[in-house]
């Protein structure tokens, strides 16, 4: 059978355009972006981060909503759980939507309330089963069960704190689920409380809460790559402090000031994370308008200051560590972009590479 000169190279150029499509979606990560939206912006976005160059292109809206200031995505990533950080889905309450994902696309699968004002965290289990909002103003946490299709079940349990304490105020600003248990921040109490799941309702740990400085304000954490270690970031008076794990139980050992000893002004901490090789532990100042950088003493849990890296804008709230760990990507609230620096290995250092503007970003999640 013959064939054209001109049908040949329209072949041809089919599988130079095709080999292209391919290489390009190898060298690139889809990143989601939560944002506050009384500034220009109108709910969730996406960029492609090119892993090569470190650049951000290819910005979608991808699903309007109010204010969904954290996403999170389920086990399986066929599900995206997004809140809005607002009052008045119903008095006194925010609510949280469930989307499915098809390609990158969001779709709204249902809406509910989060039985508490300003939620601002939502934390998933590792089997998907479970998903936990935390409400900042509310002083709560809601706990729902998860339908087949990933939507969530109505009527969660919802854990009150605001009970717990009469002479502070309950923020609850982080629900994680943990080692099958369940670990909720909260700013306003100075405390990180456990529970355990028991006949399908958490309940109190046997581990004691966990307690910083009174006014420290815990906001986020993460553990070690052993579990033995667990890193809480502290808001109000800008510190990370360090628990060890003795016999099953949490005990302090030791706090590590994030902002600069010569720094004047105000300055709240914001976000914390782990280099996927556990070496290196990274944090956010809001006021300092840093990114502090720790060596981690993967032995004694121990930490050891390498230095701070100004962010190229202010106000960094949400930042996050591509998947391979090359880049980190930081969230600048208030100066409406997104930074991307590369980051070194082996010292655990970061180097400006690219910005993207965007009105107002504040969470970060790689799919």
């Amino acid at each position: 059978m013959k064939y054209s000169i001109g049908f040949l190279l329209g072949v041809l150029g089919l599988i130079v355009v095709n080999s292209c499509k391919m290489e390009e979606s190898e060298n690139e990560e889809v990143l989601f972006v939560g944002t506050y939206t009384d500034n220009g912006s109108e709910g969730i976005y996406t960029f492609n981060l090119n892993t090569d160059t470190g650049e951000l292109t290819n910005k979608s809206l991808t699903a309007k909503i109010k204010n969904p200031s954290y996403i999170a995505f389920s086990p399986d990533r066929n599900s995206l759980y997004a809140v809005s950080e607002v009052d008045d889905y119903k008095k006194d309450e925010g609510s949280i939507t469930t989307f499915s994902i098809k390609d990158t696309t969001l779709i709204k699968v249902s809406e509910q309330s989060t039985y508490g004002a300003n939620p601002c965290y939502v934390g998933v289990d590792a089997t998907g089963r479970l998903v936990a909002v935390a409400n900042y103003t509310g002083g709560n946490v809601a706990v729902y069960n998860t339908l087949e299709n990933g939507d969530l079940r109505n009527g969660p349990q919802i854990i009150d704190h605001k009970i717990l304490d009469s002479t502070k105020t309950a923020h609850a600003h982080m629900a994680m689920f943990l080692n099958d248990e369940l670990v909720v921040t909260d700013l306003g109490l100075d405390k990180i409380r456990i529970y355990s799941e028991t006949e399908e309702k958490f309940v109190s740990s046997e581990q004691e809460e966990l307690v910083v400085a009174d006014g420290a304000g815990p906001r986020h954490f993460v553990t070690s790559k052993n579990g033995n270690f667990l890193y809480v970031i502290n808001e109000l008076n800008s510190t990370i402090t360090v628990f060890k794990d003795v016999s099953g139980q949490f005990v302090e050992l030791d706090t590590y000031n994030t902002v600069d000893a010569t720094f004047k002004g105000e300055s709240y901490c914001a976000d914390i994370h782990l280099s996927p090789d556990g070496k290196f532990l990274y944090g956010t100042n809001r006021g300092e308008n840093t990114v502090v950088i720790f060596q981690v003493n993967e032995t004694t849990g121990k930490l050891k200051l390498v230095g701070r890296e100004p962010v190229k804008g202010d106000w960094p709230r949400n930042f996050v560590l591509d998947p391979s760990g090359k880049y980190v990507l930081v969230a600048n609230q208030r100066s409406n972009n997104i930074v991307v620096f590369s980051r070194d290995e082996k010292n655990g250092t970061l180097t400006f590479v690219s910005q993207v503007d965007l009105p107002s970003p504040v969470c970060l999640k790689f799919y």
